[in-house]
């Protein structure tokens, strides 16, 4: 009877959340952001994100220092996604119209204060960068980086300002006061349209200089005259910042035509110098395959004469004859220690694994667009909670397998475990943010939404799955287990759990550390990367890899007659999270410039999370692996 209550009382909680849902991510676009024509004269809205720092990885608000700013301030809509990772923008007093080029647009004049001079001189210390927008395209600042031959790179905002000293001791601090804007546009000559399809800008830092009374934007500054074309080199030399300083901030614009249609004009922010390293991954990670394939293909051919010398032995003589792995059929499928937790972990994988396959087929499909990436987040947030559905089913299947009789019990655990560690830490980090006044903390009805889907709609998927798997049959055992444990031999040292563990998870590192590198650089130095076709293909390399090396281990360890192969079949593929989160460290020190404490408790924070979640992942992938393989071995020996 309780049964029949709780699932309309569950229906009903998930069709009151989905509203609460579908009002959250209300911004959410699948199918990409449209083009949008623009006529001579149009309005177009600069809008600014915010600034970002590699250095201390606390990204602050543009309005939080003394920049110019609009008689009215208005955020845009976001989506969750976009929330939650703290991608906000603003509108901005920079005002241009589509095809009317300008020069010498005066902003604002602002007088420092002591105060404001001292947050300026903070920020270009730690080398702060402004980031800006236009029609869903970032503001971007093409460099140099090697010949003049090379290509050129373009760097994601542009630096505020820049360090200079006078003498060994003294330091001086410069400001970007003006701005050179470049709009790129395409001009479809059948449909009679003009789109933007790029966006760069020439920062400079000009001590302006003006004659008579300031006259607000109809001042007429000597250094640079839209009427006299004076250029901004011949200025009387950069902007410093100091208390009492006088800074008046300028821009041009100057518009381009360019041969790049709308839907390309993502290739060029996307396009990378480094495409031969993502193919060095791909095939360092086939090699790492044919070589497991190789050694499984032995092991395969041995396990089938075995199976088939030992069916053909007569009765009598079986007793004598049975060695290895068969000597243990009566206990390799007795349940393990902690049989829950690994019901739980491995419904968890489940969930992240379809969460993951999910978004990048997506992503490859054309339905998420690189220019916002809250869409990728709502999206993973998305198919993270209806694979709960998966979660519940699996674990619960299992727990059942393991002779369990509270399907509640074990639902309940798996709603609660890994997203209640994630949800504590994230807590944790947005409280570091918090003190810090960082403009990514995530606001605290956010935090409730979050909760609120949590419990709504994930856990009450979570009980459906479990229930609809708990009805089903139980899976059935190959051989039958027997009452007594038989006695484990003493093993190698190279059979030891750690040996084995630290073993299994090498291999299977070195076909992502690439990948893996340029994942990090996008996340903590703020770059471009979309690259979803080669995370697909080295994800199935992955996994490829994983499920050998578990069964090539699996293998070896049945045959020293152990059968407690459940948790070691997890733990020895998960192990790939402690190279991760140990490479993770490596590149801290040697790629990043991180020195404040704050920066380096949220930098290890985030890693850990990864690191769980790779964990969770990779484990549930050798489990199966394994668990398929036994199953597929004890049930072709005919056992008395």
């Amino acid at each position: 009877m309780a049964s029949r209550i709780s699932l309309p009382v569950q229906t009903l909680t998930i069709a009151l959340s989905f509203l609460l849902l579908f009002h959250s991510v209300h911004c959410f676009n699948l199918f990409g952001i449209r083009p949008v024509d623009f006529k001579k004269g149009d309005d177009l809205k600069v809008k600014v994100k915010g600034l970002t720092s590699t250095k201390t990885q606390l990204p602050v608000s543009y309005y939080s220092l003394p920049f110019c700013r609009p008689e009215k301030i208005e955020d845009d809509a976001e989506n969750l996604g976009e929330i939650l990772l703290g991608d906000r923008s603003e509108n901005s007093p920079y005002v241009a119209k589509m095809l009317e080029h300008q020069l010498c647009n005066i902003v604002c004049r602002i007088e420092l204060d002591g105060e404001g001079a001292e947050e300026l001189k903070e920020k270009i210390e730690d080398e702060y960068m402004v980031h800006m927008i236009l029609d869903n395209l970032p503001l971007v600042h093409p460099i140099q980086i090697f010949e003049h031959e090379s290509p050129l790179a373009y760097q994601l905002g542009f630096h505020m300002g820049l360090k200079g000293y006078y003498s060994e001791e003294q330091a001086k601090y410069f400001i970007y006061n003006h701005l050179s804007f470049t709009i790129k546009y395409y001009r479809d000559i059948q449909s009679n349209s003009t789109r933007i399809v790029g966006f760069e800008v020439k920062p400079f830092s000009i001590k302006h200089e003006y004659n008579g009374k300031w006259k607000e934007r109809n001042t007429r500054l000597s250094t640079c005259d839209p009427i006299t074309k004076v250029m901004v080199m011949n200025s009387d030399g950069p902007q410093m910042v100091e208390e009492g300083k006088e800074i008046i901030f300028t821009y041009d614009i100057e518009f381009q035509e360019s041969d790049v249609d709308w839907p390309s004009r993502w290739d060029a922010y996307l396009a990378t110098r480094d495409d031969q390293m993502h193919w060095f991954s791909i095939l360092n990670g086939l090699e790492s395959i044919l070589v497991t394939s190789g050694i499984l293909a032995v092991i395969v051919w041995r396990i089938y004469r075995d199976i088939f010398n030992y069916n053909d032995l007569e009765t009598q003589d079986r007793a004598q004859k049975v060695t290895g792995w068969k000597l243990i059929h009566g206990d390799v499928f007795r349940p393990p220690c902690n049989s829950d937790l690994l019901c739980v972990h491995v419904g968890t994988g489940v969930q992240i694994l379809g969460m993951i396959l999910g978004t990048m087929l997506l992503a490859i499909l054309g339905l998420l667009s690189p220019c916002s990436r809250g869409d990728l987040t709502t999206t993973m947030l998305l198919l993270w909670i209806f694979m709960s559905l998966c979660a519940g089913y699996v674990s619960a299947r299992l727990y059942k397998m393991f002779n369990g009789t509270d399907w509640k019990k074990i639902a309940f655990k798996t709603a609660v475990t890994f997203p209640s560690v994630i949800y504590i830490i994230f807590t944790v980090l947005n409280g570091l943010l918090r003190a810090q006044k960082s403009s990514v903390v995530v606001p605290s009805w956010a935090m409730f939404v979050l909760l609120l889907l949590w419990i709504g709609i994930s856990a009450p998927l979570v009980f459906v799955g479990s229930y609809v798997g708990f009805k089903k049959a139980t899976i059935e055992k190959p051989v039958k287990t027997n009452s007594l444990h038989r006695q484990i031999p003493r093993q190698s040292w190279y059979m030891n759990p750690i040996s084995v563990v630290l073993i299994g998870g090498m291999l299977p590192f070195s076909t992502v550390f690439v990948e893996l590198s340029f994942s990090l650089t996008a996340t903590w130095l703020n770059q471009l990367y979309w690259f979803f076709g080669f995370h697909l293909l080295v994800f199935i390399i992955l996994t490829v890899t994983c499920a050998e090396i578990s069964i090539m281990l699996c293998y070896l360890q049945l045959c020293r007659e152990d059968y407690r192969w459940w948790w070691r079949s997890y733990i020895t593929s998960g192990s790939v999270a402690i190279y991760l989160f140990l490479y993770s460290i490596s590149y801290f020190s040697k790629s990043l410039e991180i020195t404040k404490l704050i920066s380096m408790l949220l930098y290890i924070g985030y890693m850990l999370v990864a690191s769980y979640a790779f964990f969770v992942l990779t484990g549930t992938i050798g489990f199966f692996a394994c668990f398929w393989f036994t199953r597929v071995i004890y049930s072709s020996v005919k056992f008395d």
